[in-house]
């Protein structure tokens, strides 16, 4: 059997180009599918018929992306490995009517989505990007990606109290960004713009679902440039791992045991229940549909999901240095130390002692690092779509993910080989 190809350093490169491109979840989707398609994968609709032949196939749903290869020689009753993630981040996203402003100036009504690090969206020179939605139902993504947007800070010479009580922010009034100039504000402006900048006809687009970037591309940070910082590292850093991953296994072809598959959801930040969030039937019924096209039935259906594992990839905390109080004594991940396991006996991740084993498995025979994190037992702990995945579908599922800085900021930070060391044990893992 021949071994799998391994990432270095070139997959982090890619990563920051993936990133830049990638300013919504659609685009997300967008770029994830463009590049399995180059790897011989198959787009499939939902509305069609399936067939159960080999090879690699894709569901798109909005910013939502189910993918997995078919192995020749593959049964009814073969199980998945999974690697899960999601592709929305926290960010202002554009309201209803988005037209408004004040005191001659020109702005967009945005709305919180997640739970961003509102002073990191601050005096940023930001772009506009999203799906539009036309008269004849078909969408069409946009991307402008140039500063065009800004949320302006108050000066300290009229609120003197930052420097004493700290920056507080009101979400309706201090969020909302300025884009231009004048008073003659009139509904209809902003998608009017970018009907324009699509290069569609007045009155075309009849819906939107529109966001705020940060047009300042990701790059490399530090002394000896082993840094990365950049934008929406969650969790577009294990989207593109997992699309990397999947890819190169599918070149294994019946070499294969199991059958790999990536999902990548959206809406995790806001709780995930949603047509294409994890909480939703999505997954469940990509991987039913691929049993039943491979003529089996509801009890290959239920012998296939006894036998597969998830690792839900997602960010985690590195200790962070100014903060080390906040963390766990005993346990200090840190960049560049390899992909965390993430623990909680309260369920707030999916894993245990047998997943802890897969993952430890897995990175064994990548020959990749990993280390283990989890909470302060005095601090709130965050979760991911793991618990979801493992209660919706009955599925074994282990909680993974890279240690990263500033997460939920617009710009976060990770360690410049973690990428690829996640990369590799995720080859690995769907390998196994």
């Amino acid at each position: 059997m021949s071994e799998p190809p391994r990432f270095d350093r070139g997959h982090t490169d890619d990563l920051m180009s993936f990133l830049a491109a990638s300013p919504t979840p659609y685009h997300a989707v967008a770029n994830a599918a463009e590049r399995l398609e180059k790897a011989g994968f198959r787009q499939v609709a939902e509305t069609d018929v399936w067939d159960g032949t080999a090879g690699g196939k894709y569901v798109l749903r909005g910013g939502a992306i189910i993918a997995w290869y078919v192995p020749e020689g593959a049964t009814a009753h073969t199980p998945f490995r999974i690697v899960g993630a999601h592709t929305d981040s926290p960010n202002l996203r554009v309201k209803p009517r988005p037209d408004s402003g004040a005191h001659g100036w020109r702005q967009v009504a945005v709305e919180i989505y997640g739970g961003p690090l509102l002073n990191s969206w601050l005096d940023r020179d930001l772009g506009l990007a999203g799906r539009l939605s036309l008269r004849d139902g078909s969408t069409r993504l946009v991307n402008v990606d140039r500063p065009l947007l800004r949320v302006p800070q108050l000066a300290i010479h009229l609120d003197r109290s930052v420097g004493s009580e700290g920056l507080k922010l009101d979400k309706q009034r201090h969020m909302q960004p300025v884009w231009g100039m004048g008073d003659d504000v009139r509904d209809g402006d902003l998608i009017a713009f970018l009907e324009e900048t699509a290069g569609l006809p007045s009155g075309e687009v009849t819906g939107w679902d529109l966001m705020v970037h940060s047009v300042e591309p990701p790059a490399y940070l530090g002394r000896d440039r082993e840094l990365v910082a950049g934008p929406r590292m969650d969790n577009l850093l294990s989207v593109h791992a997992g699309t990397a991953a999947l890819a190169a296994v599918a070149n294994r072809g019946a070499d294969l045991t199991r059958i790999p598959v990536l999902a990548a959801f959206d809406h995790e930040e806001n709780g995930s229940q949603s047509d294409t969030g994890a909480d939703g039937p999505l997954l469940g019924s990509v991987l039913e549909r691929s049993v039943f096209a491979r003529g089996g039935s509801y009890e290959d259906r239920a012998r296939a999901f006894a036998g597969t594992v998830c690792l839900s990839s997602d960010t985690g905390h590195a200790v962070h240095p100014n903060y080390a109080e906040r963390h766990d004594p005993t346990h200090h991940p840190r960049v560049d130390g390899g992909p965390i396991l993430k623990v909680n006996v309260n369920n707030r991740y999916a894993t245990d002692g047998s997943g802890r084993a897969v993952f430890a498995a897995a990175c064994d025979k990548a020959n990749v690092p990993f280390q283990s994190f989890v909470s302060n037992n005095a601090m709130p702990c965050g979760t991911t779509i793991g618990p979801i995945t493992a209660a919706r579908h009955g599925i074994r599922t282990v909680d993974i993910g890279v240690a990263i800085l500033s997460m939920h900021s617009a710009r976060e930070l990770c360690g410049a080989n973690d990428p690829h060391l996640l990369a590799n044990a995720l080859v690995a893992f769907l390998d196994g």
